[in-house]
């Protein structure tokens, strides 16, 4: 089973993250790592932080001469600001310089602060930051690179960012991540990049943000990953639950599930039709995808698809969100942090972490494997006999 655990506040003096679970014998480098979180930070629409702050490594156990042991791997993403912060947000006794006390709303700050008995906002929004996710797509870059060794690949592309909309028809396939990246916006289309962009600027010029959907993908996935047999163990129930913990995330879409609750069950459903070749399906292909490569709660064989939609984030750089001063009860304007105009391409490099870790920890615990090399023979055991067990090749 694979698992990962974070810890560290935005402005401490690191990101560390724990992954468990991962068969020895895996290719991974520091430099792996960094390219997943260069594209984290990247996007038109993103703030100043995001533009100097890089983010170094530190390899500190799992990990020897490129390949990792089987032992669990501990990363720590170092944060470059952390001399700025030094004093402010030392773990030694102390006072801080100022409290916030006027928490913002759509944000964790007032609840946190209810929940713990805390006066200063700061104690809640240094872990609540987003700046967490870059620990999630650390561990990802560990999942997605167990998943390559068995031919599955993971990406996303930004569908929505305010009004503008991308056409539902366009969908990057297995090997166009680079095209995406391209794109300031990682959008797939270079019309709708362009309405993006705009979108983003008219916001900037008011100080306010903005949310969008992200469409997150995963091909080469085999059939059968995730159970039907119990509520926990079920994949879409998974992909969900791990898509919707991504701060800002409000809603997760598998397939074309809000318009299927429209339609009638002649057209909402994907026709099964044989396709000997197909080896992921075992033989077995869908003529559509409108289920998002999910029925029962295990994988179809077919692209898995989730789309994930982002709330505009809770801080503006024209602060005029109404809120109360705890620490007076008086009427109030919520207090501003460095923020960016909108986060949705990164949000986009997110989800792929989040899937690629529910994705190889299903796939681990399908076909198992103390070392890399007997994960994937078993895989290819698995996937070479699926034919061979399906209904239509048993003798009548």
């Amino acid at each position: 089973m694979l698992r990962f655990l974070t810890a560290g506040e935005s402005h401490g003096p690191s990101l560390t993250v724990i992954v468990e679970g991962l068969p020895a014998g895996l290719a991974i480098t520091a430099e792996d790592i960094g390219d997943q979180l260069a594209r984290r930070r990247l996007g038109y629409g993103r703030g100043p932080r995001m533009r100097f702050e890089r983010d170094e490594l530190r390899l500190t156990g799992g990990i020897r001469h490129g390949r990792t042991l089987g032992s669990p791997v501990s990363i720590e993403i170092l944060n470059s600001e952390w001399p700025k912060w030094e004093v402010e947000m030392a773990a030694a006794p102390g006072e801080p310089s100022s409290k916030l006390t006027k928490p913002r709303p759509g944000h964790a700050d007032l609840a946190g602060m209810q929940k713990y008995g805390f006066d200063d906002a700061r104690d809640v929004l240094e872990r609540a930051s987003a700046r967490e996710t870059a620990a999630r797509v650390t561990a990802g870059a560990l999942a997605k690179a167990l998943l390559a060794t068995i031919g599955v690949e993971v990406l996303s592309h930004v569908v929505r960012i305010g009004t503008a909309v991308t056409p539902s028809n366009l969908r990057p396939g297995p090997g166009d991540l680079g095209k995406v990246d391209e794109s300031e916006v990682r959008c797939f289309d270079e019309a709708s990049e362009a309405a993006m962009i705009g979108e983003i600027k008219s916001a900037a010029k008011d100080g306010d943000s903005l949310g969008g959907i992200v469409e997150v993908i995963a091909y080469g996935v085999p059939v059968g990953l995730g159970s039907y047999v119990h509520w926990d163990r079920k994949l879409d129930g998974l992909l969900a639950g791990a898509l919707m913990s991504i701060q800002a995330v409000k809603a997760v879409e598998i397939g074309d599930g809000m318009s299927q609750a429209s339609q009638r069950g002649s057209v909402a459903h994907d026709a099964i039709a044989v396709e000997e070749s197909f080896s992921q399906g075992g033989g077995f292909i869908r003529r559509s995808d409108h289920a998002g490569g999910l029925e029962g709660g295990m994988s179809s064989g077919s692209p898995l698809i989730a789309k994930v939609a982002m709330k505009p984030l809770a801080t503006l750089n024209r602060p005029v969100l109404e809120t109360v001063d705890v620490s007076t009860g008086e009427s109030a304007v919520s207090f501003k942090e460095r923020t960016d105009v909108t986060a949705v391409p990164a949000l986009g490099v997110v989800t792929e972490a989040m899937m690629a870790l529910v994705l190889a920890n299903e796939a681990l615990r399908k076909f198992g494997g103390d070392s890399v090399e007997e994960f994937v023979r078993n895989y290819s055991t698995y996937v070479q006999n699926l034919g061979s067990t399906s209904s239509r090749a048993r003798p009548a």
